[in-house]
């Protein structure tokens, strides 16, 4: 609900935005600093649950926040890798784009992995750490986008 809401939403900012919306690299880390955000959302609902039952509204909240993330990746991404992979390489590079992502997919499995129902708090760990890895990140892309500006040039 919240991909077919927010999408023209983001889809309209960018266009009003014109020459003065953010680079690739900028929405990719507006994107995992959202994503995040998100996942830190899901600490304390993750340490309620130690009490008893929790609110449907804390997912309503995650996936707004993460759908905010995800259209500031996924469409970029997409974009970002037409544009900038050789003309020869470009349905190799959208495959290699597409790859990464069902990584990812594995790795939340794996990481899935470590609940255990009987310890409420390995969830909260697991939301913890996952929101500090993507907000790691976010800062090491933000850190990295200058240099990163300079390599695609007009591109991105």
């Amino acid at each position: 609900m919240f991909v077919i809401m927010l999408a023209p939403v983001f889809s309209s900012i960018w266009v009003k935005m014109g020459d003065r919306q953010p680079t690739s690299p900028v929405k990719f880390t507006l994107g995992l600093l959202f994503i995040g955000v998100a996942f830190l959302l899901m600490i304390p609902a993750s340490m309620l649950t130690a009490y008893g039952k929790v609110s449907p509204l804390w997912l309503v909240g995650l996936y707004f926040l993460e759908v905010c993330g995800e259209m500031c990746l996924s469409p970029v991404g997409l974009s970002t890798v037409t544009k900038l992979a050789p003309l020869k390489l470009v349905g190799i590079m959208m495959g290699v784009w597409f790859l990464a992502t069902s990584l990812g997919n594995k790795l939340a499995g794996y990481l899935s992995g470590f609940f255990d129902s009987a310890n409420p708090w390995t969830l909260t760990k697991l939301y913890g750490g996952i929101a500090i890895g993507l907000i790691i990140a976010a800062g090491v892309l933000a850190l990295l986008t200058p240099k990163i500006k300079r390599l695609i040039g007009n591109e991105g």
